[in-house]
């Protein structure tokens, strides 16, 4: 599956830190990004850019912030061979908080939202366009959303100046047969833009859809070492880079960081597939109902829970 023009976007400190409120230490950043600069990987998404008037430093680790001289304290003395990039949620960041380009060692800003927030979302990265980064915007929980309200919001992301538009399966919903179906939606509606993918794992599924998508001619995707992610993770890296045939990748520093620092945590942290989160996958609901059984004493309690959300949903 050679494609010059696919990039590859690792989100494992981003969407890992969902579930340790980004407590991840300097060692363990460092080699994720030692391992995929080794491997070829395109992108490093390395936290959230929020707004320290938000967020409590002392709850939430530097990834939610991705200052300046933390991104330094990472990058070391050598110079920067992977790019840099981090997440904006509507609301979270101040405008006046975004440094220039020039001033920062992040290359790109993904802006995240919901369809009702796509002017917003617009203006944000614009506005980082403007201070010279790349840019993105990431159409969450397209699952929910009406075919007017999604035709809708395409049809201002058109006409916008932000080239990359994502297809976000937020909640572990999809099937193949709805990426081939959305893709060929967003590629009619937005045919000035490159499209990319983020693919939830609720229903073992994650890799299959990133695949789906790859077939669709989308060039963008999103992995993390291991599928680490919030609830039941993300398409697994390793799998990914193995798929795509490219020979710039290597898998073994991959596979390495994931024994030196992903196993560990996943003796700490439960994400990736299970019954709880097939449920809410299954169910096209959010996975929050699911993290909190799953953080919880009664987390092998599934069945209660698989009848709990089905009733829920059957009153709707």
């Amino acid at each position: 599956m050679y494609r010059p023009e696919i990039k590859v976007i690792d989100c494992t400190v981003r969407d890992g830190g969902l579930m340790n409120k980004w407590q991840f230490d300097d060692k363990f950043v460092k080699h994720v990004y030692n391992a995929l600069t080794e491997a070829g990987v395109d992108y490093m998404e390395i936290g959230y850019l929020s707004s320290e008037s938000a967020f409590d430093r002392k709850e939430y680790g530097p990834w939610k912030f991705c200052a300046e001289a933390d991104l330094k304290r990472i990058i070391g003395d050598s110079e920067k061979k992977i790019k840099f990039s981090a997440m904006a949620d509507i609301g979270r960041i101040d405008y006046d908080d975004i440094p220039l380009r020039s001033d920062s060692s992040l290359d790109m800003i993904r802006v995240a939202c919901y369809v009702h927030q796509v002017d917003a979302a617009i203006a944000l990265a614009e506005h980082c366009q403007d201070k010279g980064y790349e840019t993105t915007i990431n159409l969450m929980a397209v699952s929910t959303v009406g075919i007017r309200d999604l035709n809708e919001a395409l049809e201002d992301l058109s006409k916008s100046r932000v080239p990359i538009i994502y297809l976000v399966d937020s909640f572990g919903a999809f099937y193949s047969e709805d990426i081939d179906a959305l893709a060929k939606k967003y590629f009619e509606r937005l045919p000035d833009k490159t499209i990319g993918v983020h693919c939830h794992n609720n229903q073992q599924l994650g890799f299959a859809n990133t695949i789906s998508a790859i077939i669709n001619g989308i060039n963008y995707l999103d992995a993390t070492l291991y599928g680490i992610g919030r609830g039941a993770g993300n398409c697994p890296l390793e799998l990914l880079l193995s798929f795509l045939k490219n020979p710039k990748f290597d898998v073994r520093p991959i596979v390495k960081c994931i024994e030196a620092e992903i196993f560990p945590w996943a003796k700490k942290i439960d994400w990736g597939y299970s019954v709880p989160y097939m449920t809410s996958g299954v169910l096209n609901q959010h996975p929050r109902a699911a993290m909190a059984l799953m953080e919880s004493e009664n987390k092998e309690k599934i069945t209660e829970f698989y009848d709990s959300m089905v009733n829920s949903t059957d009153s709707l």
